[in-house]
């Protein structure tokens, strides 16, 4: 791991990174000497996250006071989410069925990061939705979860969001999904083709979030930055 972190290093002004284990990210970034971009581990998808939250400030410029019910389980966007909202004053709520709520560890950790925050879990999603700006959905098998899809989309079922539950959100709530969606299970397509569904603003905004992300890390870069060993 420690060779090759160096070798991209002299190849490429930045790495970005999709894998499982969140140590293989640590690791990378401690022997690396460019940029290291988490696009998505088991513990986090932060890149997701800011651009689902720079969705919303296109729709809702003040953010401070919002609240996004995520509908779902505790995985890493929701995790991401959670983050995200608690830096932004968002308040965040995840809706799960009873044993998928986030990691001990995560649950640990946020509260050591953000004191003065907490993790709304509840287990009705009717509840969640009450009163959101946003409703927010992800599959219910995430990458590695294969194996568990039939099991999932039984334990899941009472999670769906349809027209109903979306009609108990705001009445200027908007949907928001990471995508792909697979229709017929975490949403309806009659919500994510309606007229409140976001997502593919949502998904351009992946893009240019990136954009602007990379141009932080890298513009003030030259050729001998990569000679660092």
């Amino acid at each position: 791991m420690a060779d090759f972190a160096r070798v991209l290093s002299q190849y490429v002004d930045a790495l970005a990174v999709r894998t499982f284990a969140h140590a293989t990210l640590e690791k990378l970034a401690d022997f690396a000497s460019i940029p290291v971009v988490n696009a998505l581990s088991d513990d986090a998808h932060p890149c997701q996250a800011m651009a689902d939250m720079l969705t919303l400030a296109e729709l809702k410029p003040d953010l401070a006071g919002l609240k996004l019910a995520f509908i779902g389980d505790g995985n890493n966007v929701a995790m991401s989410l959670a983050e995200a909202a608690a830096l932004l004053g968002v308040a965040f709520v995840l809706a799960c069925p009873e044993g998928y709520e986030y990691p001990e560890a995560f649950v640990q950790a946020f509260a050591s990061r953000f004191p003065a925050a907490s993790l709304a879990v509840v287990h009705d999603p009717a509840e969640a939705v009450a009163g959101a700006d946003a409703v927010y959905a992800d599959v219910w098998a995430s990458m590695g979860q294969e194996h568990e899809a039939d099991r999932r989309r039984e334990i899941f079922a009472p999670f769906q969001i349809d027209e109903d539950l979306m009609a108990a959100a705001r009445p200027d709530a908007v949907f928001l999904h990471c995508l792909p969606a697979h229709r017929g299970e975490e949403v309806t397509s009659g919500v994510l083709d309606g007229p409140r569904s976001r997502v593919f603003q949502q998904a351009a905004n992946r893009m240019y979030f990136q954009m602007a992300l990379l141009e932080s890390l890298v513009k003030d870069r030259s050729a001998a930055d990569r000679l660092r060993f």
